[in-house]
């Protein structure tokens, strides 16, 4: 007796061709015993199973054949699968013969058969990128990888300073301990006295201050020497320091000398990390998206500020000297990591380098670069050009970075701006306390609230800024509605839990989305200016210039604060809202030429671009 199989599927689009089926003339009893053996039951090999598969119904049989015909495409069946979207009907002659679906890839193994199962899915989408994207994934991780690194290491000080100096009066003193002083006999000398405020200011500024006056020497350094290499040496010298400074916690070191030498120290050798990781992600990534990209890449800084927190946070109470060390340990950790695997350049493994100027092709350019002049190998030149040297060996001079179109401006609102961020890095945990009576730890934790809102506020200042072109007017913008939301959480910010917590979060993404902004996404765009006519060279000058003009303010913003805060917390926060005004006039004039393309004078590139 022969029996015919046609199956009709019903798409959106129509009919698809007939499936192909096996239409078998009368097979005998032997062979269809034969067949039986080279198809598995979806029940199971066990002799109830075959009974079950035998008697199921046929549009059952043929549903499952169907459904493994579509989740594994092979050959005719990934031209069905693609045109399957819409119902599938199934019209089977009920004897029809059903032989295993093409799709399933029989394999004998030891005398049986057995089916190969296709790509897994997670394989399959590994493999949908390309090669660059991979490359491209792996230095973004790495680079924030390390500079969280960097920020994990500089954030214990200010936890440990609500140790060092304490309220001796509500901590209950050992019977074994003889006291001389019941006001100061908990504390840790020399912070012991009236003036610790002062003491700790000048801890910070050895660091700050010298971290400043190196960055603009380590950008010099960076453009000549190996990125990896540099990197490398930093990080473990940065983690050597690092762990000097609580070994004098166990070494049982009263000195201030010592524990300012070591702030000098390394504060040196951090300068290594900022404009090298900067100029290892432009070298990877071009304009288009830039902001977004590296808005979402610097949340390494409040990231590692948190860990920071957190990490120097569970040693604080019982043995502070681990909160230096361990983050040290973790820093030189992630140097040897750099040593092994960072990738400095895509030439260097033959992947394709980014297209930074994308608009030169269309004819179209930023408010901003217009009537610029062109810089090569730090000469200027007034004159157009069309021609584009590529990649001179030179590096580019202090001097011809500096004169790049909107250095000094970006810079010195970066000034103002890191003034107020850092103000807060070491000084909000201490004012938590003081305010709100939080112990240690808590002040602590509470204080990364502020890096919680700043990842979001420099992700969102890149995101407007790419889409609007305007970098300036973003900063501008976040800048003056920092100011009034630094003065209503000074005034009702440590009211109730939740008050502190919401305002936190809003001054944390005002205050660090202009400072993320700048020493990245602007850094990159200025590092690679029109005007450099191909210079590679001078994305990490530029990036030490504007970061080591910013450092300046970060060195002054703990100093004031020191220095401000015995005559009263509210003269500090006027300190901060005056900073923050300052840095929005230092744009003015970036803005204005931002606003004349958005009214249409000149014309401008908006909306976002490929990378």
């Amino acid at each position: 007796m022969e029996t015919s199989a046609a199956l009709v599927l019903q798409t959106r689009g129509g009919l698809v061709p007939p499936l192909q089926t096996s239409a078998v003339s009368g097979p005998s009893s032997q062979q269809r015993r034969r067949s039986r053996v080279h198809r598995e039951p979806p029940f199971g090999k066990s002799s109830a199973g075959r009974v079950l598969w035998r008697k199921a119904a046929s549009p059952a049989r043929c549903i499952y054949k169907l459904i493994r015909t579509v989740w594994r495409p092979t050959g005719r069946s990934r031209t069905l699968s693609r045109r399957l979207n819409g119902c599938c009907f199934i019209l089977l002659a009920p004897n029809a013969y059903l032989s295993p679906p093409s799709c399933c890839v029989r394999v004998r193994h030891r005398g049986q058969f057995s089916m190969k199962s296709p790509l897994a899915p997670g394989i399959r989408l590994i493999t949908s990128f390309s090669r660059d994207s991979w490359y491209r994934t792996f230095i973004l991780f790495l680079t924030f990888l390390f500079y969280t690194a960097y920020h994990l290491s500089r954030k214990p000080i200010s936890i440990v300073k609500s140790e060092l100096h304490r309220n001796c009066s509500i901590v209950i003193r050992p019977a074994d301990l003889n006291v001389t002083n019941n006001a100061t006999w908990c504390d840790w000398e020399p912070f012991d006295q009236d003036n610790y405020q002062t003491l700790f200011g000048i801890l910070d500024n050895c660091f700050l201050v010298t971290y400043a006056i190196g960055m603009f020497f380590s950008g010099i350094f960076g453009e000549r020497l190996p990125l990896r290499y540099y990197l490398s040496v930093g990080m473990l010298m940065s983690g050597l320091f690092t762990c000097l400074f609580g070994l004098g916690f166990y070494w049982n070191i009263h000195s201030l000398w010592y524990y300012a030498c070591i702030q000098v120290m390394n504060g040196l050798v951090q300068t290594t990390g900022w404009p090298a990781v900067v100029a290892c992600v432009g070298n990877w990534f071009g304009k288009g998206k830039r902001g977004f990209i590296m808005g979402v890449w610097n949340s390494h800084t409040s990231v590692g500020n948190i860990l920071g927190s957190l990490i120097a946070g569970v040693f604080v109470d019982s043995a502070w000297g681990m909160s230096f060390i361990v983050p040290g340990l973790i820093i030189a950790s992630t140097g040897i990591l750099c040593f092994f695997f960072l990738v400095e350049k895509p030439e260097d493994v033959n992947c394709t380098p980014p297209q930074h100027h994308s608009d030169q092709d269309s004819g179209e350019v930023e408010p901003l670069l217009q009537n610029s002049p062109r810089i090569s190998n730090g000469a200027i030149s007034s004159e157009p050009s069309s021609e584009v040297v590529e990649d001179p060996t030179e590096a580019i001079s202090f001097c011809g970075a500096l004169s790049i179109p909107g250095v000094m401006e970006f810079s010195l609102c970066l000034l103002f701006a890191k003034l107020v961020s850092y103000t807060f890095l070491y000084w909000l945990p201490l004012y938590i306390s003081n305010v709100a009576h939080f112990d240690a730890k808590e002040a602590g934790d509470m204080s990364t609230l502020f890096d919680v809102g700043g990842i979001v506020g420099g992700i969102m200042a890149g995101l407007v800024s790419d889409y609007t072109g305007g970098r300036a007017t973003t900063c501008c913008v976040m800048l003056i509605g920092a100011a009034p939301m630094l003065f209503l959480y000074n005034y009702i910010g440590q009211r109730s839990l939740g008050t502190t917590i919401a305002m936190l979060l809003v001054c944390g993404g005002l205050v660090n989305g202009p400072y993320a902004l700048i020493t990245t996404a602007v850094s990159a765009d200025l590092g690679t200016h029109e005007s450099l006519r191909g210079n590679s060279r001078a994305l990490s000058t530029v990036t030490a210039i504007i970061d080591g003009t910013g450092s300046v303010g970060a060195a002054l913003g703990p100093l004031l604060a020191g220095l401000i805060s015995p005559t009263g917390w509210n003269n500090v926060f006027y300190m901060l809202i005056s900073a923050d005004i300052l840095a929005c006039l230092f744009l003015s004039r970036l803005v204005y030429k931002e606003a004349q393309g958005w009214c249409g004078r000149v014309p401008r590139v908006r909306g976002f671009k490929e990378i």
